[in-house]
C-alpha cells in the first residue's frame, strides 16, 4: 500500500469527516482526499485548524493511543483576561463531567493575528477578550472548552495549531498540502514499533 499522508487547516463549520447524513459540509467538499485516507482524531465543527489524514493505520493507532500522551496545542480567544489562578488551575488539572483532567500548559499569549473567523465570532460589548495558548495531552470531547468554562473564562473560538511537532504554520483556513518528508520521518521515528 502507497502510505500518503497531509495536512489541513480544517475551518469553522466544517466536520471532521467524509460524509453528513444532515447534508453539513464536511472534509470532501474541501478536497478530493484519496478513498483510503482518513483523519486521525477530529475537531469539532466549531473548531478550526491542524487536522492530520493518512492511510497509515499504525500510525493512527499510534497517534489516537492515549496512554502515549502525545501534544496537542491550541489558541483559544476566551471571554475576559484570565487571571494567574485560572491559568494555573488548567495547568493542574479541572474536573470535567467528574473526572480531572491531567496536566496541561496555559499560558496568556498576544493576539495571534489569524484570519478573521467566518462567521465572525460573537464578543459582547464591554467585555474584553484575550488569547491563552493550552497545550493539552488527551483528547476528551469538547475538552478545550470545557476546560476553559471550567476556570470562568467561555471559549470564543478555539484553533488547533500543533500536534506533537506537526504546526500548520502558514496554511490558510480550507488549505490541504501533502506532509513533508522530514514531517514524515519525524512521526515515524516517534513510534515505538
Amino acid at each position: 500500500m502507497h502510505l500518503q499522508y497531509f495536512i489541513i487547516n480544517k475551518p469553522y463549520g466544517v466536520l471532521s469527516q467524509f460524509t453528513d447524513s444532515d447534508g453539513r459540509s464536511t472534509l470532501k467538499d474541501l478536497y478530493n482526499f484519496p478513498i483510503d485516507v482518513y483523519p486521525i482524531g477530529r475537531l469539532d465543527m466549531d473548531s478550526e485548524g491542524l487536522l492530520i489524514l493518512t492511510n497509515d493505520k499504525a500510525l493512527t493507532d499510534y497517534l489516537l493511543n492515549p496512554k502515549h500522551k502525545h501534544e496537542k496545542e491550541y489558541y483559544v480567544q476566551v471571554e475576559g483576561i484570565p487571571t494567574k489562578e485560572a491559568l494555573k488551575k488548567l495547568e493542574q488539572g479541572v474536573i470535567i463531567e467528574g473526572k480531572k483532567t491531567l496536566p496541561a500548559k496555559a499560558k496568556l499569549i498576544n493576539d495571534p493575528n489569524l484570519p478573521p473567523r467566518v462567521p465572525p465570532i460573537r464578543e459582547r460589548k464591554n467585555i474584553p477578550t484575550s488569547w491563552i495558548s493550552l497545550t493539552i495531552t488527551e483528547g476528551r470531547n469538547r475538552q478545550v472548552r470545557k476546560m476553559t468554562a471550567a476556570v470562568g473564562f467561555p471559549t470564543l473560538r478555539l484553533v488547533r495549531v500543533r500536534i506533537k511537532n506537526i504546526v500548520i504554520e502558514n496554511l490558510k483556513s480550507g488549505e490541504v498540502r501533502a506532509m513533508t518528508n522530514k514531517e514524515i520521518e519525524y512521526l515515524r521515528k516517534s513510534k515505538p514499533f
